[in-house]
């Protein structure tokens, strides 16, 4: 463990930690924790590309590609993995009975039962590209674990690195989680069927980013029912057809429709439940 001074010259002692996985959320976890004091006993990752880039931002942290040769001296081990192979990698390494936690916002803690009665989950819940920095202490962190210790340096680690904090079981964060694939995928999602239809026109995606800025913006002080507008609200029969009959691949026109009806039910309901 390594001593950190604060302010009042009081030293505090952070765990060592060893992370398995240097991809996107990876990088940006392990740099988060670095910065806060966390020792990086050891970086994990399939290559050695990946190692070697993470490692040289961390203080030349110790690497390795090899499961078989992850250390055993870590206080604690975080999987930041796809949830495809996060079983799978773990029944490779030697860390039975070690605390062991996942970041995955859709796997329940029940899975690290296998493996070890410390185990915990730490879920930072944003979208993470290598290339984009970002803002951990900004990032919301739900936390979950098998044991009050647990819980208790899980809370502590994620205090180092976000303001915002909480404990959420597995069932809520599947609940969670599916939120923010409506919040943030689905909506990138739209953004690449708007630069399909943009591309047609030879127009550049960057025309719709002030009108997806101020979207964005306005609900931060309304609710999202409320910051909704166009056609669908107040189910513009003539419009919606038109803009339909547009849509060339039929996926896309149901999707279109689907979401038209989906806002102007959204929309009904809100009103009823305003009266």
């Amino acid at each position: 463990m390594a001593d950190v001074t604060n302010g009042s010259d009081c030293k505090a002692v952070l765990p060592s930690v060893c992370v398995l996985g240097c991809g996107n959320l990876g990088t940006h976890l392990v740099q988060a924790l670095y910065h806060a004091g966390y020792p990086i006993a050891q970086l994990f990752s399939r290559t050695v590309e990946s190692a070697t880039a993470l490692s040289s931002l961390v203080g030349n942290a110790p690497f390795t590609t090899d499961l078989s040769r992850l250390t055993l001296s870590a206080d604690l081990y975080i999987c930041a993995l796809k949830d495809s192979v996060l079983v799978e990698v773990l029944r490779k390494t030697p860390l039975k009975g070690k605390p062991i936690v996942h970041t995955a916002g859709s796997m329940p803690i029940g899975l690290l039962s296998e493996f070890t009665d410390e185990g915990g989950v730490l879920y930072p819940m944003q979208s993470f590209s290598k290339a984009k920095p970002v803002d951990f202490s900004k990032i919301p962190v739900f936390v979950e674990a098998t044991t009050p210790r647990m819980m208790d340096l899980l809370q502590d680690v994620a205090r180092h690195i976000s303001n915002t904090v909480m404990p959420l079981d597995t069932e809520g964060r599947k609940q969670l989680h599916l939120a923010a694939v409506f919040a943030s995928n689905f909506s990138n999602h739209m953004y690449s069927i708007s630069s399909e239809q943009l591309a047609k026109l030879g127009l550049p995606f960057e025309v719709l980013l002030p009108l997806i800025d101020e979207t964005a913006s306005k609900i931060h002080s309304l609710p999202p029912v409320e910051a909704q507008t166009g056609p669908a609200v107040r189910y513009d029969l003539n419009v919606i057809e038109a803009q339909k009959d547009r849509i060339d691949d039929p996926l896309q026109r149901e999707i279109y429709a689907l979401v038209s009806q989906s806002i102007h039910e959204m929309s009904l309901k809100h009103s009823k439940d305003s009266l």
